[in-house]
């Protein structure tokens, strides 16, 4: 987002002790009116400008700076970012601002190409601006101005605070990390004036040890990556990585409850990768690890002469079906900003706002090095009974299906386009050698671009159909929570949407009826819209989920089919 080499200093007073919320109170940046605000700011709006004539650039460019100068303006909490592009959310400009400090309100005026940003503390935005002032902000790839505003506060209408409830859950998370960040920072203090070889800073205690389980792990994590990310709600003493039933696992110990709990609030649940490798956090039983190695698999960083012992130290973690490390020159969630900086660029301290795991925030940081291709090759299928329909529907279990092209002259072969290139990888992560209508079917990456529609008279038989506009694409929400219930294809599918009318006896007739045999079922205790249905093997669950997903079960519902977690 920042294309600037500037290392900023971490600056003590931008970070303030944690408080309650009720002493940070949170606005919404509804508008009272626009022309009121923008009139009386005194700020020269700069939208973008219209194609111009060659001949009028240099002025254009010239005039455009002598006014950003005029209007520097005295130093105030309120920040007028200007030349936004008309899609950037609350999200991405609460970003912008909060490696600098505690964000307190935000106001996007997206038909006017700009908006505000009100910072907690003065100084916090004299730091911002100074920063902005010697590289250039972006957002979505577009330049940015930042500078202050002729308000010293945000006004807004208080009685439509909750009219926009991604403005609202935005400003909710900025404020949970710039608390956190701030509890760090005295948990830090604080730990360092404990003797470096005893005292409570190694004895450990009831809840300072977090058990996290790396759900979705489509890019191998290694310890240093969860020390940069858990590093940042208080000192971490101790990490143990290890595998157990098929999932990677880590041990993390604080030196006091505080910390772990703010560690556990403010990241169970998030992505470490846009799309995957999702931590989930508990509290683990153990109260004190002990670490006989400091090596990649382990980490007692209050004893850093321990032994490296038999393993290599620089050996990354592999697991099957594991790609290689994305992002190596882009950050995406929580990976970049801690200590690493995105592309060489020296970032803030705390400079990430995670949000949902597919905020459009971190979608635009989604650009890894590995290919970036959204369309599959896939081979080996059974052409008697494959359709353009099967696959859309298998395949859009992971990632919103465009497009689908049966080869003309080779039907056991198809090309599908998905919508982005994480989801491509992620259905050729779980779906390469899945048996697939009685054959193990075979995904790569093509080099093909886009997948081609038939020219008019061209012959196709229907083999190629694009679904681009489908209503059942399940993640062409921003943050849908579809993308934290993504997993490889089991024997047990998960059904939701299910009405109150419908009984466990329908359900089971109407598989039945296909061809499919229930060995189990089981309605949600808390929720009847949804249930598990076990099938004999994952080869029935698979054609099962073809076959019944969007279901019509009543006049208004259809039946929601995908691979559960869980058995029955």
């Amino acid at each position: 987002m920042m294309s600037c080499p500037l290392q900023l200093p971490l600056l003590p007073a931008l970070h303030p002790q944690p408080a309650l919320a009720a002493d940070f109170p949170i606005h919404i940046g509804i508008k009272r009116g626009s022309d009121e605000l923008l009139s009386q700011s005194g700020v020269t709006v700069m939208a973008p400008a219209a194609p111009h004539h060659a001949d009028n650039n240099n002025q254009d460019s010239a005039a455009k700076k002598v006014k950003l100068e005029q209007n520097v303006g005295k130093p105030s909490r309120v920040i007028h970012i200007r030349n936004i592009p008309n899609e950037t959310t609350e999200a991405e400009i609460i970003q912008l601002g909060l490696p600098f400090g505690r964000v307190s309100n935000v106001l996007v005026l997206k038909g006017k190409n700009q908006a505000f940003l009100e910072m907690g503390e003065e100084l916090a935005a004299v730091a911002m601006v100074a920063y902005f002032g010697g590289c250039v902000a972006q957002l979505r790839g577009r330049a940015v101005y930042v500078q202050f505003s002729n308000h010293k506060e945000l006004k807004t209408d208080q009685t439509h605070s909750n009219a926009s409830a991604s403005a609202q859950a935005a400003l909710q998370a900025a404020q949970a990390i710039s608390n956190s960040a701030g509890a760090a920072l005295v948990a830090g203090a604080g730990a360092a004036l404990q003797p470096a070889n005893g005292g409570t800073e190694i004895q450990g205690g009831p809840n300072t040890v977090l058990r996290v389980i790396i759900e979705h792990m489509l890019y191998p994590i290694v310890l240093d990556v969860l020390y940069s990310i858990f590093q940042r709600y208080g000192k971490v003493l101790k990490i143990v990585t290890f595998t157990k039933n098929n999932s990677f696992q880590a041990l993390i110990q604080y030196p006091d409850t505080g910390s772990a709990q703010m560690a556990k609030t403010a990241l169970d649940g998030q992505n470490i990768y846009n799309g995957c490798c999702t931590l989930r956090i508990d509290y683990s039983k153990m109260t004190c690890l002990n670490v006989k190695y400091n090596n990649d698999k382990s980490r007692d960083y209050t004893n850093p002469s321990l032994p490296s012992g038999d393993g290599d130290t620089h050996q990354l973690l592999t697991t099957g079906g594991v790609l290689a490390p994305p992002f190596l020159g882009l950050g995406s969630g929580l990976a970049s900003p801690y200590g690493v900086g995105v592309g060489g660029v020296g970032l803030p301290a705390f400079g990430a706002l995670t949000l949902t795991p597919a905020s459009p925030a971190l979608r635009a940081l989604a650009a890894p090095p590995m290919p970036l291709a959204t369309v599959l090759l896939v081979s080996n299928l059974n052409e008697e009974m494959v359709t353009p329909d099967a696959l859309f529907t298998l395949f859009g279990v992971y990632g919103d299906v465009q497009r689908v092209k049966i080869l003309y002259n080779k039907k056991d072969s198809a090309l599908i386009q998905m919508a982005e290139p994480h989801q491509a990888h992620l259905a050729m992560t779980h779906m390469d050698k899945l048996r697939v209508f009685g054959k193990a079917m075979r995904v790569m990456l093509s080099k093909h671009q886009t997948v081609q529609l038939p020219k008019e008279g061209q012959p196709d038989a229907g083999l190629t159909r694009d679904y681009s506009q489908s209503p059942l694409h399940r993640f062409k929400k921003p943050g849908s929570k579809n993308y934290q219930n993504i997993y490889p294809p089991s024997a047990t599918l998960h059904l939701s949407n299910i009405p109150a009318t419908v009984s466990e006896d329908d359900i089971k007739e109407a598989f039945t009826k296909r061809g499919f045999t229930i060995k189990a079922f089981k309605f949600f205790p808390k929720d009847r819209k949804m249930a598990l249905v076990q099938l004999p093997s994952i080869d029935d669950a698979v054609a099962a989920l073809i076959k019944m997903h969007n279901y019509q079960l009543s006049e208004s519902n259809h039946l929601r089919v995908s691979f559960s977690k869980s058995s029955i």
